[in-house]
């Protein structure tokens, strides 16, 4: 699927060859529905879970209000507790900083646990470009690794594959033919990454959450790889977005209880890891050194911007993939980047600038703000997708043809007399191309449409045509009421109109 869509130039091709893909539709639907129930039967259980979003998203504007003062002060403490701390203004000098730390540790491997950051920066690749294997420990990671792969969604990064898919390609690693039963497909899994984890001389994660009170990064995870990369392996490098910062572990409480319900429906995650520094003197595990390399890679170009400051609020949870229509259809390597989904289609071209070949991500939804209900923190996706529409057309990369049909529609909608004549010219046009009270042309406009459904005709009599006889029948409705009933409806009537108390309803 995706060497396939790699191929595709715009978000529209990428899409079209997704929708011809049953299997992968029905595979993220399947599971998108799956999350976005236990979503919904988490948070029902909770109780009070608007009050809790909102907690979550008051905690996340205040820390991104003020970000400079919590990242200097994580900084400061984690240096305290003996952690190299590394800022990164671009994805190449992330990239530089932690290649320059395996380089020094003459490192043959690297482990990695979950990390969107290193998919953002495609920092396996770069560290096999010096020779270094890149090796993912997380199940799914590990599954689209083998696969030549990107993720398909931010939480779940083979949501559109099964267990037979996933068989055949662990048999090829195996060498051997393994049925397509889980728990064998993750015993093999599990038995080959603890030889890596053994061998390797670096461990790399990604962060959650940094605690500035105390320089602590915090990892949520479901299968215990995070918790060997950052125990075994003698050096640890984290890469963390310049956002995953919250001041306190008092927070972290909203947190942990907004993502995992949020993200598949889990009270708790089955491990969270809190790491303060590198391994202590009396301390039976851990890693020797540590670093930490926060990453900009533009998102700091939000700060300040009223339209998308509050993108960087988002907590990683992929509530908006699983509640997201388009998404559903399309599966996430149809969005041409790492981020898909709704957060994705704002997330990626705000990153990189809006630049013309992100534009039509931001066309990749219904807007229907089914993000936005979904959101822990209540980020108003939906609005960004439309400045982003809005910021294209100003830059002056709008279709031409669509801004020449939003002028026309301007003016017919503009007068009545011309709605009233395209009204009777659509009538007259459409009997070329009816059948059965249905449109199914597939030519100009209407191909899109029209290639997934079918469009109605126009009625041979509008609500509009219909109004005056509808209209006198109410008036001569109204003048068989009862006296006293009328005359209480006029005066709440006059009572309006006059702009009155509105003690009535």
């Amino acid at each position: 699927m995706s060497t396939t869509n790699s191929a595709a130039s715009s978000v529209k091709e990428r899409a079209d060859l997704a929708l011809n893909d049953e299997f992968l539709r029905n595979a993220v639907r399947f599971t998108t529905e799956r999350l976005r129930g236990g979503k919904k039967k988490a948070a029902d259980e909770h109780g009070n879970w608007d009050e809790w979003r909102e907690r979550g998203r008051q905690i996340r504007l205040h820390t991104i209000a003020h970000l400079d003062y919590y990242l200097n002060l994580f900084a400061d403490n984690a240096r305290a507790n003996g952690v190299h701390v590394h800022f990164a203004d671009t994805s190449a000098d992330a990239v530089k900083i932690a290649l320059a730390i395996a380089k020094r540790k003459s490192a043959k491997s690297v482990v990695k646990s979950k990390s969107m950051v290193t998919e953002e920066l495609h920092l396996n690749h770069a560290l096999e470009s010096i020779g270094i294997e890149a090796i993912e420990s997380d199940l799914g990671e590990y599954i689209i690794q083998l696969a030549g792969e990107t993720p398909s969604h931010i939480i779940i990064p083979a949501i559109h594959k099964n267990r037979y898919q996933i068989a055949d390609l662990l048999s090829k690693e195996a060498g051997e033919t393994l049925p397509p039963d889980t728990s064998i497909l993750a015993g093999f899994v599990r038995k080959k990454l603890r030889e890596k984890f053994l061998e390797t001389e670096i461990g790399m994660t990604g962060c959650n959450f940094a605690i500035a009170e105390t320089g602590s990064m915090v990892l949520f995870e479901n299968e215990g790889n995070a918790r060997m990369v950052t125990t075994v392996p003698k050096t640890q490098i984290t890469l963390m977005g310049m956002e995953r910062i919250i001041p306190s572990w008092t927070d972290l409480e909203v947190m942990a209880t907004l993502l995992p319900r949020s993200a598949t429906g889990q009270k708790l995650t089955v491990y969270m890891s809190g790491i303060t520094g590198p391994r202590r003197e009396h301390d039976a595990d851990g890693p020797e050194e540590m670093h930490i390399i926060i990453v900009d890679n533009g998102r700091s170009l939000q700060l300040g911007d009223p339209e998308f400051q509050e993108l960087l609020n988002c907590i990683r949870c992929g509530a908006c993939l699983n509640a997201c229509p388009v998404y559903r259809h399309i599966g996430g390597h149809a969005y041409g980047g790492t981020y898909s989904g709704p957060i994705g289609a704002v997330l990626t071209p705000a990153l990189k600038k809006n630049v013309a070949e992100w534009d039509d991500i931001a066309n990749a939804s219904s807007l229907c703000g089914a993000c936005y209900e979904a959101c822990p923190v209540k980020i108003p996706l939906h609005d960004m997708l439309v400045s982003l529409r809005r910021r294209k057309v100003e830059s002056g990369h709008g279709n031409k043809l669509e801004a020449v049909g939003m002028k026309g529609f301007s003016a017919v909608m503009g007068s009545s007399s011309r709605f009233k004549g395209m009204l009777k010219l659509g009538k007259i046009g459409q009997k070329l191309v009816v059948q059965s009270g249905e449109i199914r042309t597939k030519l100009g406009p209407l191909k899109g449409w029209n290639s997934y459904r079918v469009t109605p005709s126009l009625p041979k009599k509008s609500f509009r045509d219909g109004w005056e006889t509808l209209e006198a029948e109410l008036r001569q409705g109204l003048k068989e009421l009862d006296p006293e009933v009328r005359q209480r409806m006029e005066a709440i009537v006059k009572e309006r109109k006059s702009g009155g108390g509105h003690e009535h309803g």
